[in-house]
């Protein structure tokens, strides 16, 4: 740049200082707005020609022009050139190239300012409809593997150490519950981040006699946005959509941990294909989760990409700052990153053998039916749930002692502990029994998970 701009050098004598050929320029980024940036440009022209504001001559060739453009970006031969700055500029030039003094009409009653922030609310609306595709997808592949193992049963763990037996549907289930809330936070995300800044100029609206009503309805907006200043310097539609993107890495974090450590030789409960895992260049029996490592190790950089927007906007005073070009690249990379995790993680889950022998021995270790023989002395000996939990670790002691599990245990054992224990106490100590008793609405019982199961396949038809 060693001469003015023309969009604005009328007010410089000199260029800028050649560091800004590097530090200015987002049109390596922001192109991913192109086909946004038409379409609020096609929505602005037709509403100053409706106006009166241009004519309809100048109206019909900026269309024409416009569509020219998107054919050029679509086959690939449109040059952008980062000497244009931005998406904007780069668009507008290639315009004026096409029909002549007509492209500069087009800028009539905007700015920079309100544009951009159009284009990328429009993006992230789009964004937000495919977070909820790769979401559903998911889902399904959970509840395909739910549908498959209502009874194939496998240890609850608190603590990291097993706890309860359930089954590997209502594990399954419990993410499809999770995703569901993401999915409903991007929702959430698109309804707020639906509203048009259009028409908002650079920050404090146009002397030009504008219908912002007709913009906003033409680009699915559900109406303009009320402030000028609030329309051009917002970005916490951004950092909400990078909140549930966050939220929702997580999530996958906490399912690819799991698988890792279920298909360790140590748990060995499942068993990813050959799509999603890797070998070892020096050790020829490894098999490596390498697809779930991924996912869990990308959760950081989208917990990132909100922490960094979040410090880019806290000090901004109204309205608009060059510092707001760092918000694309943070939200573009946080979307990539979530749906190339939710892809694969809904291909892991969809292919995945279950191991259901391993699944049922580790739920026979650690004493896990424990608090049912708590339960059944409450329920039959009316005894005080406190006093019922102590005795129940006293006869899991017995257990340990004796190397056998809780209904392995001689009654006589048990007697000596609590007299009034009678034989029926070991119809509640199997691992079936278990499952069966946990009948409360949302429980492990297996009539209880077909019934979330026929809710979800209800529900995600």
């Amino acid at each position: 740049m060693s001469t003015t701009n023309k969009m604005w050098g009328g007010r410089f004598e000199k260029g800028p200082a050649s560091v800004m050929e590097d530090i200015t320029p987002s049109i390596d980024f922001d192109k991913r707005l192109a086909g946004e940036d038409l379409e609020g440009s096609r929505a602005h022209v037709r509403m100053l020609a409706a106006q009166g504001i241009v004519s309809e001559a100048d109206r019909d060739a900026i269309l024409g022009g416009l569509d020219a453009i998107g054919k050029e970006i679509d086959g690939g031969s449109f040059v952008f050139k980062r000497a244009l700055e931005d998406i904007h500029l780069n668009i507008e030039s290639r315009l004026a190239e096409l029909i002549g003094d007509a492209a500069g009409r087009l800028h009539t009653a905007r700015s920079r300012n309100d544009q951009v922030a159009t284009d990328f609310r429009l993006w992230l609306r789009g964004a937000c409809s495919r977070m909820d595709d790769r979401l559903d997808a998911l889902q399904r592949a959970l509840l395909g593997q739910a549908e498959a193992h209502v009874e194939t049963i496998m240890p609850g763990f608190t603590h990291m150490q097993p706890a309860q037996p359930i089954t590997f549907a209502h594990h399954c289930l419990a993410y499809v519950e999770m995703l569901s809330r993401d999915r409903g936070r991007f929702a959430d995300a698109r309804m707020r981040l639906n509203e048009s800044p259009l028409g908002a100029a650079a920050l404090a609206g146009t002397s030009f006699p504008i219908d912002r009503e007709a913009t906003a309805k033409a680009l699915g907006f559900a109406r303009p946005m009320r402030n000028s200043l609030d329309a051009v310097s917002a970005r916490d539609f951004a950092l909400e959509f990078l909140g549930a993107a966050s939220i929702s890495m997580t999530h996958l974090s906490r399912l690819a941990g799991e698988l890792v450590q279920w298909t360790s030789p140590g748990f060995g409960f499942v068993r990813l294909s050959d799509a999603f895992t890797t070998g070892s260049s020096i050790m020829p029996q490894k098999r490596n989760p390498d697809a779930a490592e991924l996912v869990r190790g990308k959760t950081g950089r989208v917990l990132g990409d909100f922490v960094a927007l979040a410090v880019v906007v806290k000090g901004l005073a109204l309205a608009y700052g060059s510092d707001l070009q760092e918000d694309k690249e943070r939200v573009f990379d946080a979307a990539d990153t979530l749906e190339l995790s939710l892809a694969a993680m809904a291909g892991m889950i969809a292919d995945l053998t279950v191991n259901a022998e391993a699944m049922r021995r580790a739920a026979e270790a650690g004493y896990p039916t424990a608090t049912d023989l708590a339960d059944w002395l409450v329920r039959v000996l009316k005894m005080p749930f406190r006093d019922a939990h102590h005795v129940a670790g006293s006869i899991v002691r017995q257990a340990e002692t004796l190397g056998v599990g809780l209904d392995k245990v001689p009654l006589s054992d048990m007697q000596s502990v609590e007299p009034r224990i009678t034989n029926d106490v070991f119809a509640v100590l199997t691992l079936e029994a278990s499952l069966n008793s946990r009948q409360s609405p949302g429980g492990t019982a297996p009539a209880r998970v077909r019934e979330q199961i026929a809710f979800w396949r209800e529900t995600l038809q």
